[in-house]
């Protein structure tokens, strides 16, 4: 991908998302259609968490993978609303959520959410993470849409 192209794709991921650094946890939109999404996260050795977690062997912390599954079901959500800036999705609930593979320095980490159903403002999502093919991390995922002014 060029660097044009990889700058827009950017710009796209922090036009749908109210996140910023250091808690942006999506840095690239793969794939954006009706009812599902495939998000990447690169993993990298200077990411804020590794220097307490664990310094010695350094894992990405479950909590911020399911994050990284949050961020990417509501850009999810957000394109299914047809993108509107007042529209916030917070996290309600967190079902069957399992962790298959330590996520470490180096990997990327590519994630799927597909939507299992909403009735607006309530919204339920299947998501995955995986790194190389072999699953990281599961969830289903609940979400209430709320209007708010955050950006």
């Amino acid at each position: 991908m060029a660097d044009d192209a990889r700058a827009a794709e950017l710009q796209r991921v922090l036009g749908l998302l109210p996140h910023r650094y250091p808690f942006l946890l999506v840095d690239r939109i793969l794939k954006l259609e009706k009812g599902r999404v495939m998000t990447l996260k690169n993993v990298t050795f200077n990411e804020p968490f590794f220097a307490g977690h664990f310094p010695e062997h350094p894992v990405m912390p479950g909590v911020l993978i399911v994050e990284a599954l949050a961020q990417s079901a509501a850009i999810l959500a957000l394109n299914e609303v047809g993108g509107d800036p007042k529209r916030l999705f917070m996290l309600t609930g967190l079902d069957k959520v399992r962790f298959r593979r330590r996520v470490i320095p180096g990997d990327q980490l590519r994630m799927e959410v597909t939507i299992i159903k909403f009735h607006r403002p309530l919204w339920r999502m299947q998501a995955t993470a995986k790194v190389e093919n072999e699953l990281a991390a599961q969830a289903e995922l609940s979400a209430m849409e709320v209007e708010e002014q955050v950006r």
